[in-house]
Order: structure tokens, then C-alpha cells, then sequence
């Protein structure tokens, strides 16, 4: 099962290492920023829309993310 966990913190990584604010993130892919905090937090798991709006945001491809999250499954094994 995929963990939520691992989807946040993944999700934050990126956006941090591109300097950009939950609220910039938020705003660019349409989503509440309370949404996305609670996503980076693993309370929730962003539906396949959501990771698309998200990597858009970041201006990333959605595989991108998706490759983060299956290396970051596979270091935690």
C-alpha cells in the first residue's frame, strides 16, 4: 500500500528545493494551501489530478514525483 507518508514528504522536498511557499504552490495548482499542508503532512493522499496540478505547480512532470516517491519506497525497505 502506498504511504502517505513518504507522498508528503517527497512532495515537500521538491517544493522546497525550489524555494517555493506552500502558499505559491497552493495558488498556482488551484488547491487550499491547508490542502497541500495536509498532503506534505500524510493526512491525505493527493488524487491523480491533484499530483498533476502539484507537479505542474512546481513546474515538473508528474513522473518525476511518481520516480521520487518509488526510490524513496524502495530506500525505506
Amino acid at each position: 500500500m502506498l504511504d502517505s507518508i513518504i507522498v508528503g514528504r517527497v512532495i515537500q522536498r521538491i517544493r522546497e528545493n525550489k524555494h517555493k511557499s506552500q502558499e505559491v504552490v497552493s495558488g498556482l495548482a488551484g488547491i487550499g494551501r491547508t490542502h497541500l499542508s495536509a498532503i506534505e503532512r500524510g493526512e491525505r493522499k493527493p488524487t491523480l489530478e491533484t499530483l498533476f496540478r502539484i507537479a505542474d505547480a512546481l513546474e515538473i512532470k508528474p513522473s518525476e514525483i511518481v520516480t521520487a516517491i518509488e526510490n524513496e519506497i524502495t530506500r525505506t525497505r
